[in-house]
């Protein structure tokens, strides 16, 4: 399974969603883990970057609500503790087991 952890540099959330998928890779060896650094908004409609840090799982936004915006802006999930900058360990792990 090929994911692709998308971010921008200027948000410091994307090095949290970072530390849980690299769990989750040595968990599972199925998982192969790709970093991508968004620079321009051209390049954030490109890839389909719905914010920092977007999780791609074989090319599709997992987290993506309907109608949301691309952009570099800073990204929010709902999770069990409110909202974060990063989906929680459990909810990665969900998706994953879904993909």
């Amino acid at each position: 399974m090929d994911i692709t952890l998308l971010y921008f540099e200027d948000c410091p959330n994307w090095k949290v969603a970072d530390e849980r998928l690299t769990a989750l890779a040595a968990e599972r060896p199925d998982i192969h883990v790709t970093r991508h650094l968004v620079e321009t908004p051209e390049e954030a409609e490109r890839t389909g970057f719905h914010g920092s840090p977007s999780i791609q799982v074989d090319g599709e936004d997992v987290f993506a609500e309907p109608g949301s915006e691309v952009g570099l802006s800073c990204r929010r999930y709902d999770t069990p503790d409110g909202y974060q900058g990063s989906p929680s360990l459990d909810q990665l792990r969900a998706v994953l087991a879904d993909a």
